[in-house]
Formats: C-alpha cells, sequence, structure tokens
C-alpha cells in the first residue's frame, strides 16, 4: 500500500473519531434527535475492511453507520447535516443517524431494525449472480443480530445459492447491555456459520492492517466463486450503546483498558514504527480531520430545513 494510501485511512479514522464527538456534544446539546450511536472505538473495523472493497463492491450495515458511510465515500458535511436533519444531508435529512445510504457510491444503507439488513444483503448478492456481476457484497452486523430468525435466513439462502456475500459480525462484546456470553449459547460468533457449512474467520477489529489483510483475502476468495464466508472482528465501543445508555452492564475500568489500545494509536504507533509516516505529518492530518469536522457542522448549521412538501417525495420508486 502506498504511503498516500495509508494517510488517507488514517484520515478517515480520525475524521469519523472527531466526528462522532462532535456528534455527541450536538446530541447533548438538543440539535440532534432521535436515537444516536457512536462508532468510536470501532474505527478500525469498518476503515479496514471497506478500504479492501472495489467500487463495484455494496455495503450495507445496522443503525451504528456514520464511519462507515465516510469509508463508503460520503462527506462529512453530508453526513454531519443527516444528523442534523438538514436538507442538506445524504438522505435529505428525512434519515437521520440510523439511516445514511449512497446507493451512486454502492453504500446502501444504515438498517434501524436489528438484523433486518441480512436478507437485503443476500437480496444485493443475488442480484449480481444473477447478471454476471464481479461484484461481493459486505454486510456488517453485531453480535447481538446473530441471535435472531434474519441471520439464519440469510446466511442459509447465501450458502444454498453460493452468493458472494462476506458476512462480518461486529463483536463488540455487548448487544445493547447484555453481554454475548449472557444471549448467545455460542459465545465465539464466527462459529455459527459452520452450521450452514460456511467458512470463517476470526480478526482483531481493533488492527486495521490484520482488518485488512484478511478481509482482502477472503473478498477475493469470493470473488473467484468460492461462496459466502462469515468474518467476526472483535472490536470495543468506546461509548455507550447509544446517548441514552446508563452503562450499567460495565465497569469504567474495562472501558479504560480498551482504550489503552485504541484502534487510531495502534494503526498509528504502526505509520512510525514502518517508517511511513513522522509525528509531525501524522499531527498534520489529525489537524486537517478537525477543520474537516468543525466545517461539517458549520455546513450543517447553516443548511435549511427539509421543505414540508419532501414528506411526500421518495414514498415510492419513480419506473
Amino acid at each position: 500500500m502506498e504511503k498516500s494510501e495509508h494517510f488517507r485511512l488514517y484520515h478517515e479514522m480520525v475524521v469519523i473519531r472527531r466526528l462522532e464527538e462532535k456528534a455527541a456534544e450536538l446530541y447533548q446539546q438538543g440539535k440532534i434527535g432521535g436515537f444516536l450511536h457512536l462508532y468510536i472505538g470501532q474505527e478500525a473495523v469498518s476503515t479496514g475492511l471497506i478500504s479492501a472493497r472495489r467500487p463495484e463492491d455494496r455495503v450495507i450495515t445496522a443503525y451504528r453507520d456514520h464511519g462507515v458511510a465516510i469509508n463508503c465515500g460520503l462527506s462529512a458535511r453530508e453526513v454531519m447535516a443527516e444528523l442534523l436533519g438538514k436538507a442538506t444531508g445524504c438522505s435529505k435529512g428525512k434519515g437521520g443517524s440510523m439511516h445514511m445510504a449512497d446507493v451512486h457510491k454502492n453504500f446502501w444503507g444504515g438498517h434501524a431494525i436489528v438484523g433486518a439488513h441480512l436478507p437485503i444483503a443476500a437480496g444485493l448478492a443475488l442480484g449480481d449472480a444473477y447478471v454476471g456481476n464481479q461484484a461481493v457484497t459486505m454486510c456488517m452486523f453485531g453480535d447481538g443480530a446473530t441471535n435472531i430468525g434474519y441471520f439464519h435466513e440469510a446466511l442459509n439462502l447465501s450458502k444454498v445459492w453460493n452468493l458472494p456475500v462476506l458476512w462480518v459480525c461486529e463483536n463488540n462484546l455487548y448487544g445493547m447491555g447484555t453481554a454475548v456470553e449472557r444471549a448467545s449459547a455460542v459465545s465465539e460468533i464466527s462459529q455459527k456459520a459452520l452450521g450452514y457449512g460456511m467458512p470463517s474467520r476470526r480478526v482483531n477489529g481493533m488492527d486495521l492492517m490484520e482488518v485488512r489483510q484478511v478481509a482482502s483475502e477472503m473478498i477475493e476468495q469470493i470473488r473467484q466463486g468460492a461462496g459466502p464466508m462469515m468474518l467476526e472482528a472483535i472490536t470495543y465501543r468506546f461509548r455507550g450503546h447509544s446517548m441514552g445508555d446508563p452503562e450499567r452492564y460495565r465497569k469504567p475500568e474495562e472501558v479504560h483498558r480498551y482504550q489503552e489500545n485504541d484502534p487510531i494509536g495502534i494503526y498509528r504507533r504502526y505509520l512510525i514504527d514502518q517508517k511511513i509516516g513522522t509525528e509531525d505529518e501524522l499531527n498534520a492530518l489529525d489537524d486537517d480531520a478537525m477543520a474537516v469536522v468543525q466545517d461539517a457542522v458549520e455546513f450543517a448549521e447553516a443548511s435549511p430545513e427539509p421543505a414540508p412538501e419532501e414528506l411526500y417525495t421518495n414514498v415510492y420508486v419513480e419506473a
């Protein structure tokens, strides 16, 4: 990977972190309504995964979707404007935090209903297989989604039809406020793929380079006709499940322990140790990321609200 690509990925991770931190502030000020699920701590998963895709490859995810949107090429301005419910947002201010999408960038959205997007991912992959496209669908979901019917139906059919899907479980150890081992009979989520005869792997989701390497290998195998596979990325969210989470189910000491292995810090040390970047160069990227987010906030706050007639648009797809 070229130095410029490393710098791009580092910059994206920092933009995601700073954007999420700013979103938390705006939510507390009452400028963002509804639910808000922050991606802080999990940035290496989507950044590493999506950096391994080709333009034709599709990405679909759950409601913790702001970082995924950035990685798929949406601007910080579009994302922040959507969070504030403005007309300049990626979903015209009508989707909000959990429903960001841009099909022109092959980002098929964040989805609020737990696991409901997994059958949609199978459908996207079926469409590509039907017309002979060489695209791979990357479907991201949380560990909690693996305990419901959508997960099993989607994995089963993807294997029956040999669909080009990479199922990616972002295992941040908690489904809302319940630890994985309390809710799942099989706590090693990747093993669930074995019930469908599907290859699976586990990866350190805090290490961008490890995620990228393993994802690249699996995506290429799927593209060559190996059929669906599952990747479990072990990660950790530093904030609550959503902004209303009192976090009584875990101790501050546990959070601090994972923060000491911050994914941005891991990648930063890698870049310096491998002599890809210097402290000064990375500091400059940090500063630029902060400027990008501040510009996004100013843009969003100055943007107009959706017009009343927008309530009646995008209800049906035009033939």
